[in-house]
């Protein structure tokens, strides 16, 4: 798969854990691609059969971009077991050392954010 296409996936996850709708504008905003580079990945994962196109709740004129299900099972299953591993060794620092964990994780997130 695609990193950008991986990207997409994790940034429509997040928002359905949010409960926030994802327009195609929304997430070629986020992933830092034109219109047509946004249409490739969601038609991309629209073959796969890790997304699809739906209206909206809100306004059923806007169409947005949902994560199946089956996407989600195989996030699930690929990164669930590094996530709860993750979360029990967090458990054993403070809050000092957590505050620090913090910091470098959005620095590096920054990092590699920068100019995308």
């Amino acid at each position: 798969m695609h990193p950008t296409d991986v990207r997409a996936l994790i940034a429509l996850m997040d928002a359905r854990r949010a409960g926030e709708e994802t327009t195609a504008g929304r997430l070629g905003r986020t992933l830092g691609l034109n219109s047509a580079g946004t249409t490739a990945v969601i038609d991309r994962l629209e073959r796969a059969g890790h997304v699809r196109r739906v209206r909206g709740r809100a306004d059923r004129r806007q169409v947005v971009v949902e994560v199946d299900e089956r996407a989600v099972a195989l996030g699930q299953r690929f990164f669930g077991p590094l996530i709860g591993q993750t979360v029990e060794l967090l458990r054993g620092y403070d809050e000092r050392e957590l505050s620090a964990i913090r910091d470098f994780l959005n620095g590096v997130h920054r990092a590699a954010t920068e100019g995308t």
